[in-house]
C-alpha cells in the first residue's frame, strides 16, 4: 500500500485514476491544479506522485522542480519523443501518454513502487504471504512450490486485485503479449493457484468474462 498524490486537471480521469489505485490497496489524494500540488506535496510526504503536464496555475515541468524529491510518473496527452526526454531528464520515473489502458498505469505504478519504496513488497490474505520481490510464497507458513507462469499469473492477480480480468488479458499480461495459447491455459493454471492457496473463494469467477482476485 502507498500514498499517492494524483494532480489531474480533467476531474473524470482523475477520479478513474484514483478510483483503480484505490482498488488495488492504496491511498490517494486528488489535486486539479499545479500550484496545490506543489504546497501539498511540500508539506505532506507521498510514495508517488501521478502528474499532468498540461495543468492550470503551473504545469507538471513546473511542478517537478518546486517540489522535494518524489518519485514521479507524468501523465499527458503530448506523446512527442521531445516532451518524454525532457520529463525523464527533470526525474520522472515514468511518462505515460493518453488516453491510456487502465492496466497498464497500475502496472507502471506498481513498477515504479517497487523500485522506489524501502522493504519487502508483500501481498497478504487469509493464511498466504506472497513476497512480489523474492517470488516466493508461503503458506501457514510453509514455503508453497510454484512454477515462474504461475507465479506471473499470481502476481498479475495481485497487482490487479478487485478488478475483474478477462482471460485474454491475463494471457496478455502473464503469458506475454506473443503468447498464441488457449484461454483454457488461464483456466488451468487458476484451479492450480486455488488449490495451493487456498484461495477457492478468493479468486472468483466472473462470469463469461474471466477472474477476479479479491483482496
Amino acid at each position: 500500500m502507498a500514498s499517492i498524490l494524483i494532480v489531474e486537471d480533467d476531474k473524470p480521469i482523475n477520479e478513474l485514476i484514483a478510483r483503480n489505485l484505490k482498488l488495488v490497496g492504496h491511498i490517494c489524494e486528488q489535486i486539479y491544479d499545479g500550484l496545490q500540488a506543489v504546497i501539498l506535496a511540500n508539506t505532506k510526504v507521498f510514495d508517488l506522485i501521478v502528474l499532468d503536464v498540461m495543468l492550470p496555475g503551473l504545469d507538471g515541468f513546473e511542478v517537478i522542480e518546486r517540489i522535494s524529491p518524489t518519485p514521479v510518473i507524468f501523465l499527458t496527452a503530448k506523446d512527442g519523443i521531445g516532451d518524454r526526454i525532457n520529463g525523464l531528464n527533470m526525474g520522472a520515473d515514468d511518462y505515460i501518454v493518453k488516453p491510456f489502458d487502465t492496466l497498464e498505469l497500475l502496472a507502471r505504478v506498481e513498477a515504479v513502487l517497487r523500485r522506489t519504496m524501502k522493504g519487502t513488497h508483500t501481498f497478504t490474505a487469509d493464511d498466504t504471504t506472497v513476497d512480489l520481490n523474492g517470488r516466493k510464497v508461503m503458506v501457514c507458513g510453509s514455503v508453497i512450490d510454484m512454477t515462474p507462469r504461475e507465479f506471473d499469473l499470481l502476481e498479475v492477480l495481485i497487482c490487479n486485485r478487485n478488478i475483474a480480468l478477462s482471460r485474454e488479458k491475463l494471457l496478455e499480461l502473464a503469458w506475454g503479449y506473443d503468447f498464441m495459447g488457449d484461454t483454457r491455459t488461464v483456466d488451468a493454471h487458476i484451479q492450480k493457484l486455488r488449490k495451493k492457496l487456498g484461495w477457492e473463494n478468493r479468486i472468483k469467477t466472473v462470469y463469461k468474462l474471466g477472474y477476479r482476485l479479491e483482496g
